[in-house]
C-alpha cells in the first residue's frame, strides 16, 4: 500500500510541492517501498534513529530532521542532514553554524514560527522570527542558511482557524522572500490539514500516517 499511497499523494498535489515522507519509526523495508516509487525525501524526528537509517540505506536519500532540535544534538546530523526544520533559537542557528564549520558544509534549515495558540507548539513569535532574519549576527554566518518557514497549525477540526493561520505564515513569508528569493521554503501542512496548506501558498508538506499507515510506538 505504500507504493500506491505515495503515487496517489504525488498525482494529486501541485508540481511546485515537496513531499517529505515522514518515516519515524517505520522499518528501513517499509522506506524502501516508498523509495522504489521514486521518494527520495524522507523526515525523521529522533537524530539517532536518522542517523542509523542513513548508514543503513541508500545514499541518496535527502534526511530532514523535523522534530525539535535540541542543541547538543546537533553536531551527530551535521554530517549529512539535508534540511532541519524546526530551529526555534539564535542559539541553534550559532550551533548550527560551527557544526558546520566543522563539516566543511552549510547547513540548512528553517525557523519555526509559531502560528498556534497551543502552548504544546514550538516557534519563535513574529517579532523574534524577523529579529533573528535580519540580525547581523545571523548576516555573518557563514555555514548555515535560513532557507525559509516552518509552522504547524492548530489540532482542530475548524478549518477557518487552521486557514487563518496558515494565511498568516504565508503573508510573513512573502514579506522576507521578497527581499531575498533564498528564503524560498513554506513548509506548512501535515496529513490532517495538507490541503489547506496547499492552497494557502505551502510548497513543502510533510506526510506520514497517509503513506506509512499509523505508527508503531
Amino acid at each position: 500500500m505504500v507504493n500506491k499511497n505515495i503515487l496517489r499523494i504525488i498525482s494529486d498535489i501541485p508540481e511546485n510541492v515537496k513531499l517529505v515522507a515522514i518515516s519515524k519509526t517505520k522499518s528501513a523495508e517499509d522506506i524502501m517501498m516508498a523509495y522504489e516509487t521514486g521518494q527520495r525525501v524522507f523526515g525523521e524526528n529522533k537524530i539517532q534513529e536518522m542517523s542509523a537509517k542513513y548508514e543503513d540505506l541508500p545514499k541518496d536519500i535527502k534526511w530532514h530532521m523535523v522534530g525539535h532540535v535540541q542543541s547538543n544534538k546537533i553536531k551527530y546530523m551535521a554530517p549529512y542532514v539535508d534540511l532541519i526544520h524546526g530551529i526555534d533559537s539564535l542559539k541553534s542557528i550559532k550551533i548550527l553554524n560551527k557544526e558546520g564549520v566543522k563539516n566543511n558544509r552549510i547547513l540548512n534549515c528553517l525557523l519555526q514560527l509559531k502560528i498556534s495558540k497551543e502552548e504544546s507548539k514550538f516557534g519563535l513569535g513574529e517579532k523574534q522570527f524577523k529579529e533573528i532574519i535580519h540580525s547581523d549576527e545571523y548576516k555573518e554566518m557563514k555555514n548555515v542558511k535560513i532557507k525559509g518557514l516552518m509552522a504547524m497549525a492548530s489540532n482542530t477540526n475548524e478549518k477557518s482557524i487552521i486557514r487563518s493561520e496558515f494565511v498568516h505564515a504565508k503573508k510573513i513569508f512573502d514579506e522576507i522572500n521578497n527581499r531575498d528569493k533564498s528564503f524560498e521554503i513554506l513548509s506548512m501542512g501535515m496529513s490532517n490539514d495538507y490541503k489547506i496548506a496547499i492552497e494557502c501558498g505551502s510548497n513543502l508538506i510533510r506526510l506520514g500516517s497517509l503513506i506509512f499507515g499509523e505508527r508503531n510506538y
